[in-house]
């Protein structure tokens, strides 16, 4: 990776973990809050997520023939199968009991949270978990 790659990419990083702090993301009472339809708060989060999505996979590629950085868009196809959606479910319950996903998760370590290190302890099993499985199936 060039220098300026990995300027762009740190950049980004933390422009996007100082937006998961600035909206509370990172403490997992306000997600679980969200969840339980208390704190309405993380929808605004959720809404720009979606748009900031919608505008790198739709509107990007017809403005710019190759990404600012290099290479090419790919065209990412989905398939819903069982693994799908079972891995969606974990997800979800993973998420739900614990009130964190990794980006969150790893961006609220930056703010001293140290319990979420069980968090993504259980996010690495669960991946590692994950690649066995995949690896069995192959």
């Amino acid at each position: 990776m060039n220098l300026g790659k990995f300027f762009a990419v740190l950049i980004a990083g933390a422009l996007f973990g100082f937006g998961l702090a600035l909206s509370t993301m990172v403490q997992p009472e306000v997600v679980l809050g969200f969840l339980r339809f208390e704190d309405f708060g993380l929808m605004l989060v959720l809404g720009g997520a979606v748009l900031v999505t919608l505008m790198a996979y739709q509107l990007l590629p017809r403005l710019f023939s190759t990404p600012l950085l290099g290479g090419h868009f790919h065209h990412h196809v989905s398939r819903w199968n069982r693994d799908t959606l079972q891995g969606a479910a974990l997800f979800g319950v993973g998420w739900g009991l614990c009130g964190v996903c990794p980006g969150p998760a790893i961006a609220g370590l930056g703010t001293g949270n140290w319990s979420l290190l069980w968090a993504l302890a259980g996010i690495g099993l669960g991946a590692l978990a994950q690649g066995w499985h995949a690896k069995a199936d192959a």
